[in-house]
């Protein structure tokens, strides 16, 4: 089921990003930059192992993990998290990342409709949708 995750996507859209963000505790000059810029995310699988690749004008993030397994990341606001990435909501066409630091969970969600990826962010009482595009 991650193979449909598999691919090169390319945001088209974002609804209350800037509140999302805001939310984290991002400064307002970096929300300001980050709210026009458009990453690209990459997304491989080798064996057990899925890598995720974030790219954009301002910054480059990337991580790789295995599903169900808790991992250490360093965010693109560079907080420190924890994450959970479940395995069990795959069967649901989802893949679930639940990142935690001090005392704090946001949840990260990808939904795959075809050539359209859904990823939806949430903080507190703050959601916030990305639309993602399949590179051709």
């Amino acid at each position: 089921m991650v193979d449909a995750f598999v691919g090169t996507w390319l945001l088209k859209e974002s609804d209350k990003f800037d509140e999302y963000m805001k939310e984290l505790g991002v400064g307002f000059a970096t929300r300001k930059v980050a709210n026009f810029t458009k990453p690209t995310t990459i997304i491989s699988v080798d064996g057990d192992l899925v890598m995720l690749k974030t790219q954009s004008t301002i910054k480059n993030t990337e991580i790789s993990f295995k599903l169900g397994e808790e991992f250490d990341e360093t965010t693109a606001d560079d907080r420190k998290v924890k994450v959970r990435s479940q395995r069990s909501n795959l069967e649901d066409g989802k893949m679930v990342h639940i990142q935690r630091w001090d005392g704090k969970e946001t949840s990260l969600v990808r939904e795959v409709n075809g050539n359209a990826l859904l990823l939806t962010l949430k903080l507190g009482e703050v959601v916030c949708t990305r639309h993602y595009e399949k590179a051709q």
